[in-house]
């Protein structure tokens, strides 16, 4: 066999590790696209217990493909205080776990269904009109270009098994551990998938590329770059979100670092795991986490109360004024005008998503402080409404066209941030209102009312984001996706209401007694989830995707 080019090998391992990290992103992109709120609802769900909580965490690595993704939604439940610490530290365990069933699955030979995937993928991409059909066939695809992706890191490095100057570069790592532990690490975080990193290091492993002991120890230090990726992403979260990600960086680092040392003391620890190198590497990762999450669990208190007294709640800090984004100087330019106008109707609606992620906890324990903050939020939000409509105002003026595409734009802007305090004000003056009445009354919801409510404001909280997104991407598919919500949504909102009245017939006595307030609820929920999915309908008037009406035209 002619010698390989330096050049070549080095590009074919280059595409072939891109694929792999792009394959590995599309599979959680097609799943977070699909599936996301049920996903969350998966996660709040398993807060019951602890064992419950690390087999949702596994669960949802499995589908996400990323323990990384699981960390980041798990710390924004704990941070709005819709999950416990403890109960978020072992959702993160169980996901780390899942990671690595994740690469354990994919590292299996399947060449015979690469083609299968493939077209059932693209079948369901290009096919279907349902969103959650074409995100399956994203999925498929990615799965596909997972083992294609690992099937060109074999081919590339067959021909070096016999090359004398890599086998005695990569045998050194053999003999230094700690240095293979840090490329693991730095890798892993480096590509933001430990899965990635730890399929790469476990084929060239079974290539004989790698020495066991070199690709064990990598495997480990994946392990500790995988929980540094998390940590680096929630750094601007609320300190009880970043509590679980620390504590979680702590015990799976800390574990990793002592496994590392382990290995380089027991030299026949492979052994143990296998009697081939592929084995032996991807079977220390499945046993590195299954322990980690068996042993972690029942230390999660403790581990939370340590990482509580170096991370602690920072002292009251003098807010700096906010900033109007409405600056007087561009009316000159219309363009830079509306741009202006733009962020300011984006502050308007983080504003408003604020309020309702706040809300719900008062239907559970009303807190004064609260409530007031929520006041104090939606004044704010009826003075930034004011100061837009006076602005817009000022560029119609300046532009004096009444058909051009700036007084378009500026219809298009007003309408929006007239949807948006439209919400604010559901939020201020009909849920905040539910949630005293609620207090006062010294009733509760059902636990399945309950379970329904938290659900359906999770689902609407998530479009909210969503629709924020779009209104910074102007991306029509994106878009599309929020309308197509808007009647999912729709749909929801009815089945529970229905629910609801069955449990009425049924006489149970909570449903009884919250039945007008549960019923508002889901009915402010959906208003509030109409209002911001409205910031999409401009996109998609533009590019011909929004009919002027829903009714039928009449035949003749």
């Amino acid at each position: 066999m002619p010698e390989q080019s330096p050049l070549l090998f080095v590009l074919n391992i280059a595409g072939a590790a891109a694929l792999l990290i792009w394959a590995v992103r599309l599979v959680r992109t097609g799943v977070e696209r699909g599936w996301s709120v049920p996903l969350r609802r998966l996660l709040r769900r398993g807060s019951a217990n602890r064992w419950l909580a690390a087999a949702a965490g596994t669960i949802s690595a499995v589908l996400l493909q990323s323990s990384t993704a699981v960390a980041i939604l798990t710390s924004g439940f704990v941070g709005a205080g819709t999950l416990a610490g403890t109960a978020g530290l072992a959702i993160l365990l169980g996901a780390d776990f899942g990671s690595a069933i994740v690469a354990r699955i994919l590292i299996s030979r399947a060449d015979w269904l690469v083609p299968v995937l493939i077209v059932v993928g693209v079948t369901l991409f290009q096919r279907s009109a349902t969103r959650s059909y074409r995100m399956a066939g994203r999925v498929l695809i990615g799965l596909a270009l997972i083992f294609v992706s690992l099937s060109m890191i074999r081919d590339a490095t067959e021909p070096l098994r016999d090359n004398a100057a890599l086998a005695g570069a990569l045998g050194y790592l053999g003999g230094d551990l700690l240095t293979a532990f840090a490329i693991g690490a730095v890798f892993a975080w480096a590509v933001h998938s430990s899965v990635a990193a730890v399929l790469l290091v476990v084929t060239l492993s079974t290539e004989g590329i790698l020495p066991v002991s070199a690709g064990m120890a990598m495997v480990l230090g994946a392990n500790l770059g995988g929980a540094v990726i998390a940590f680096i992403l929630t750094l601007a979260k609320e300190v009880p979100a970043r509590r679980i990600v620390v504590g979680n960086l702590a015990l799976r680092g800390g574990a990793a670092a002592l496994a590392l040392i382990g290995l380089g003391l027991l030299p026949e620890a492979p052994g143990l795991f296998g009697s081939d190198p592929a084995r032996q590497v991807i079977h220390l990762h499945l046993a590195f986490n299954f322990a980690l999450m068996v042993l972690g669990l029942p230390i999660v208190g403790p581990v939370l109360g340590l990482v509580s007294t170096w991370l602690r709640e920072p002292p009251a800090e003098v807010r700096l004024q906010r900033v109007s984004a409405l600056d007087p100087a561009a009316l000159a330019d219309p363009e830079r005008a509306l741009a202006c106008t733009a962020r300011e109707v984006l502050q308007m609606g983080e504003g408003v998503e604020s309020m309702l992620r706040s809300v719900l906890p008062l239907y559970e324990k009303w807190n004064e402080e609260a409530a007031a903050a929520i006041r104090a939020k939606e004044a704010e939000i009826d003075q930034m409404h004011i100061a837009i409509k006076l602005y817009l105002a000022k560029i119609r003026r300046e532009d004096g066209d009444q058909d051009s595409e700036i007084t378009r734009r500026v219809l298009e802007l007003s309408d929006m941030a007239v949807n948006l305090e439209s919400a604010g004000n559901a939020v201020s003056d009909t849920m905040l209102n539910l949630a005293r009445r609620l207090d006062q009354s010294g009733t509760t919801f059902s636990e399945t009312g309950w379970t329904e409510i938290r659900d359906f404001h999770d689902r609407v909280l998530s479009n909210a984001q969503a629709s924020l997104n779009v209104l910074m991407t102007l991306n029509p598919d994106a878009a599309r996706a929020l309308v197509e919500e808007k009647d999912n949504v729709r749909q929801i909102e009815q089945k529970l209401q229905r629910s609801h009245l069955d449990r009425l017939k049924q006489g149970l006595t909570e449903s009884i007694e919250t039945s007008n307030i549960h019923q508002e609820t889901l009915r402010v929920l959906k208003q509030i989830n109409s209002a911001f999915t409205m910031i999409a309908y401009p996109i998609l008037s533009e590019t011909g995707d929004l009919l002027n009406s829903r009714l039928a035209r009449r035949p003749g």
